[in-house]
């Protein structure tokens, strides 16, 4: 579907940083298929063996996220700055900022802080010298465990991630008053969809149950499941809310989700249902002293001022999402 007539991004130039991600090659997709008169270049640092002390990779980009992606594709760390200095020939007209350390379990401060807000710095600066629109991704873990409705102006990040995320925010606001420049921060909820494999052990909890569940096991949940709630929404609306955001005349943060919470037992009994298996549930104590039980985003501003309106349940997603989850397990999974 598209959001913005094909003339205004006639012969535009689009910046996709983390554009070998889950949600950046998924925003690369969308350009290729329904505007192909604009410029894509996808910027993304991709993946090496490196990992954190906690043993999850440093980075999630991958190559296969963009097999049949016929843009401009530029290897690159958004921290350094001659690698940043290489866009400089490009006439850019929107920057999408995905590229960050999404892991909310990475405990290295400094890592996270260089990546996620001084990177953002040299990005704005960059976006403010090229006149080019900035839509950057937030995330919903900047509401740490404020009670639902979570609102912007609200907020309690408990960790480090959260943190920085609440950090580009406060900053992106900072260039909006002082420079009078465009932008638009998404606070993203708990996404679901196609091209997350290979986030691993940070997938969501939709792709890791159904992945369980081809492998002839039971999802296995933590006790109580059913009252423990999440804003899940699938790709497609994030996808929305980031296009929408390019013709919405208006700068400021917005959270994306759904605003119907749904539980842990919800996804594991409709991915049953889609993958047509019937293997109840296999529940076991959660180890988390501290675990948040519910997360609803309030959208309202987000469908007022941006135009958005979430157009998949998790029904609805889980759906279109099934044959993808099956193909990941046949070719990526089954064999290993």
């Amino acid at each position: 579907m598209k959001y913005i007539n094909d003339n205004k991004l006639e012969n535009k130039t689009v910046l996709i940083t983390g554009a070998a991600g889950f949600i950046g090659s998924n925003l690369a997709f969308y350009f290729q298929k329904n505007y192909p008169k604009t410029r894509v270049v996808a910027f993304d640092i991709f993946r090496t063996d490196e990992r954190f002390s906690n043993g999850n990779l440093k980075s999630f980009g991958h190559f296969k996220n963009l097999i049949g992606f016929k843009g401009e594709i530029i290897s690159g760390d958004i921290t350094k700055k001659e690698d940043l200095s290489r866009l400089e020939a490009y006439d850019i007209d929107y920057i999408f900022h995905e590229a960050a350390i999404s892991d909310t379990t990475v405990l290295d401060q400094e890592i996270m802080i260089k990546t996620n807000v001084n990177a953002f710095v040299d990005l704005l600066e960059f976006a403010k010298k090229k006149n080019a629109k900035m839509i950057y991704a937030s995330s919903g873990a900047t509401y740490g465990d404020t009670p639902s409705l979570q609102t912007v102006g609200v907020e309690n990040p408990q960790n480090v991630y959260g943190f920085s995320k609440l950090a580009m925010d406060n900053i992106s606001r900072e260039y909006i008053k002082r420079f009078g420049m465009s932008i638009v921060g998404l606070r993203y909820f708990n996404v679901y969809g196609k091209n997350e494999y290979f986030k691993e052990k940070t997938a969501s909890m939709v792709l890791q149950l159904g992945l369980q569940i081809l492998s002839g096991k039971a999802p296995r949940l933590f006790f109580n499941s059913n009252k423990i709630l999440r804003d899940f929404v699938y790709i497609d609306d994030i996808v929305q809310a980031n296009i929408l955001s390019m013709g919405a005349n208006v700068s400021g943060v917005y959270n994306v989700g759904t605003s119907e919470p749904r539980s842990f037992q919800d996804i594991a009994d409709i991915l049953q249902k889609e993958l047509g298996t019937d293997y109840k549930t296999d529940y076991f104590e959660n180890p988390y002293k501290a675990y948040q039980t519910h997360t609803q985003a309030n959208i309202t501003s987000t469908c007022k001022e941006l135009g958005y309106e979430p157009k998949f349940s998790l029904e609805d997603g889980i759906r279109d999402y099934a044959s993808e989850i099956k193909r990941i397990y046949e070719s990526e999974v089954k064999n290993v």
